[in-house]
């Protein structure tokens, strides 16, 4: 298949590369197909996710444990049973930037990440309950171990 992105212009993609949020993302609930595009080859480090219904609408997505290992979501039965049940090893997790061109100016929303059941390819925005985790948290002032 063909589609017009944001950033790359025409992309190919197949079927089985793209993302299916049952329940959109907060804001944007009525879309929920997404093609994730990674930023740099053969790593999830980075990762552009563009709308497949609305070229305009595209995040820029982390992998959260390239700035923090030690982050540690807590999913909740009911979004892991949204998610089929996966198992915790099948479940990948992303968040939402906002990027800017200073770094420091750059921040991540580690409060609802992005959970991708990796066998199905669905996908679900969390809520964490967790009081460490801050829905704009400043990039530059995240400790990596």
């Amino acid at each position: 298949m063909e589609m017009m992105t944001k950033h790359f212009g025409i992309m190919e993609y197949t079927e089985e590369e793209t993302v299916h949020f049952q329940d959109g993302l907060f804001g944007f609930e009525n879309y929920k197909d997404y093609l994730p595009i990674p930023l740099e080859e053969d790593s999830d480090a980075m990762i552009c996710l563009q709308c497949l219904d609305d070229p305009d609408i595209a995040f820029i997505l982390m992998n959260p444990f390239f700035l923090s290992p030690g982050y540690q979501p807590k999913i909740s039965h009911a979004d892991r049973k949204a998610l089929g049940d996966p198992k915790d090893e099948d479940i990948s997790y992303y968040c939402i930037c906002v990027v800017h061109d200073a770094l420091e100016d750059s921040s991540i929303n580690l409060k609802c990440p992005i959970a991708v059941n990796a066998l199905t390819r669905t996908a679900r925005q969390l809520i964490l309950e967790q009081p460490e985790y801050g829905f704009r948290q400043r990039i530059k002032d995240i400790s990596t171990p």
